[in-house]
This record gives C-alpha cells, structure tokens and sequence, in this order.
C-alpha cells in the first residue's frame, strides 16, 4: 500500500533530517521532487561519494537549480505552485530572501502545506544559532537521562534526535494534508528537532514526577539489575529489560536464582549487589550463549549488534528489514508498514 500516493512535494534539498523526512514520504508513494544544488553535496563531498548513491534521494526525482539565478528561482516557484507540499530546512529568514517564504504563496496557493525543517524552531532566542542533534536532545532534557550517577550523559545517535525530528515533520505534513484538504486552509509547519525531543519526551516526564528518573532514589531504568547491558565474556554486549513482575521471575528462571524473590524486585537495597551478581555469570559466558539462553523468550532481550550484523538477524531477514544497494551499502525499509484488514 502507498497511502500518499498523488500527494506532490518539492524538497528544496538540505542535510540530515529534512532529506530524510522527504524519504519517509516518497516510500509512503508521495511524489517527491528534489531541488538540489547544482553538483556534489556537502555530506557526499566529505565522503567522497557521487550523489547518485546518495540513500536520501532514493524514490525522489532531482532537479539541479541555482537558488542565487533569478531564473531558476522562478523555475523552483513553478514547481511549488504545482505541488500540496515544500519542504525546506534552512535558518529562517533564508527562504524569505530567496523570495520563497510562505508569504509568496499564500495567496497564489493557499492550500500549500510550508513544513520548515530546523533544529531549534522559527522562533525563540535560539532560532537564528547553528546547532546538531546532540545539543537539541541536551536542551529538551533528554541527554541527561543517559548519565549514570555521577557520569556524564554519553552522547546519543543520531537517529534520537535527527531522525525523530524528521519522522516528526512528515507526521505534521500529512496531519497539516489532511486539514487542507477539509477546509482549503495550507499552512507552515514549524517542524522543530528541540519541540520533537521535549515532545518524546512525555512519557520520561511522567516517570520523572512519581521519582523514577532523575532524582535522588535509585532508578529502575539506570540502577536496577534488571534493565541495563551487559558486557558478555567475549567483549559482546547483550541487553535486558525485564521491567514487569512476569519477566523478572522468568529472568530469575533462566538464569537459575531459586534463592531471590521475585517479589523483592523492587526492593532497591538489594539491587547493587544482585546487579553485581548478574554482571558477573553474564561476563562468564559468550554473546552467543545468551543468545540461546534468552532470545525469543518473554525475558525481554536482546543482543547489541552492529549495522551490520542487524541486518544478518534471522528476524530482521525476515522482516525484509535492510536491503542491499548496488553500491555496497545497507539501506532499511520503509516503516511503518500498511496491511489489509482481512
């Protein structure tokens, strides 16, 4: 299924998320057109790759313009006119210089959904300051769950932030979609990566208020034995998660400790030394081992992987979830996925 299917976006081409978030849409069937510089990007240029292994143009057509010739600034101007979408993801006020801010179009095509792809957000003190996906995850708090006590935050990927913000924009593109399409009213969507942190955000909150994250009480998703990775006796690192009752008594099960209650789980003087215990038979046996110990079970494991070997799990093969390109590299699916009802 191609849910977007007719839907028309004219991507003026950036880095990192915006692209990716014009992906998102083309794997969904939008028909997505790319207004690129002419010649190699900057990513690509560091690289040393061509443009055409670019994965962020995959399912898009390009179209090499100038943005500083008046000429192909009206060339791209036609482009938007005919589309339901622009996507951009320059500081702001840059678009209005070019003379394609939202204000051009908005009388001439009033349904155009405008999704503004940045960092910090339109507006604020911050709107106008360069900045990455590591210092949007620190400002909306979220960096500072990463920290052990007494640690320092370790620096997330960048899919938290790059790519929520981008999944977050095509989020607000189709819900902005389908406003237009009911009351003829386009509008700017100010698709900011901080507003989508704070955003995901929500639920840490709500653990954060009953004490559970980021104060002084021990925490179950830092202190406890049973969330947390695991260093195996090969150097491999396995994961675990056994939060609810039901899966710390089949993790005690597995791994053989008749003598802890189940029941005691959240008795948190007892973690350090049961976390100590645990550290140490995982670090007596091999990544595989645990593997054959606990995958598939409701222990709620997993090993940690590299990209690459994510893409070689039995599940994910399964799944279809990488593919292979024909310039060497890994590629994933689109997600999510659209089945039929029966």
């Amino acid at each position: 299924m191609k849910p977007l299917s007719g839907v028309r976006v004219v991507e003026f081409e950036g880095i990192g998320p915006g692209p990716l978030g014009a992906r998102m849409l083309a794997d969904m069937g939008a028909d997505v057109t790319v207004i690129a510089r002419p010649g190699a990007g900057v990513v690509n240029q560091r690289l040393g790759k061509s443009e055409s292994s670019n994965p962020l143009r995959r399912g898009k057509q390009v179209v090499e313009l100038n943005l500083k010739n008046a000429d192909h600034v009206a060339q791209a101007k036609a482009l938007v006119e005919s589309a339901d979408v622009l996507i951009e993801g320059n500081r702001p006020g840059v678009m209005e210089r070019l003379g394609l801010g939202p204000e051009v179009f908005a009388v001439s095509h009033p349904t155009l959904i405008y999704a503004r792809m940045t960092g910090w957000g339109q507006t604020g003190p911050l709107a106008h300051a360069a900045g990455h996906d590591v210092n949007y995850v620190a400002l909306s708090g979220a960096l500072s769950l990463s920290a052990r006590p007494g640690e320092r935050p370790i620096i997330p990927p960048t899919v938290l932030g790059d790519a929520g913000g981008a999944l977050a924009m095509a989020f607000g593109i189709v819900s902005a979609l389908w406003q237009a399409r009911a009351t003829g009213a386009g509008c700017v969507v100010d698709a900011a990566i901080l507003d989508t942190m704070a955003a995901l955000g929500g639920l840490a909150q709500w653990v954060a208020a009953s004490g559970g994250l980021g104060g002084p009480e021990p925490s179950a998703f830092h202190d406890s034995p049973f969330y947390d990775v695991y260093t195996c006796s090969d150097g491999r690192h396995i994961s675990l998660g056994a939060l609810e009752p039901q899966f710390y008594a089949l993790l005690l099960e597995k791994l053989g400790w008749t003598d802890v209650d189940p029941a005691s789980q959240y008795d948190k003087s007892q973690w350090p030394a049961l976390k100590q215990r645990l550290q140490d038979q995982i670090a007596s046996h091999t990544q595989t081992h645990w593997c054959d110990v606990f995958e598939g079970t409701d222990v709620c494991f997993a090993p940690v992987l590299s990209m690459t070997e994510a893409a070689q799990h039995p599940h994910n093969r399964a799944r279809g979830l990488f593919l292979a390109d024909s310039f060497g590299g890994i590629q994933t699916e689109a997600a999510p996925r659209f089945l039929p009802l029966r």
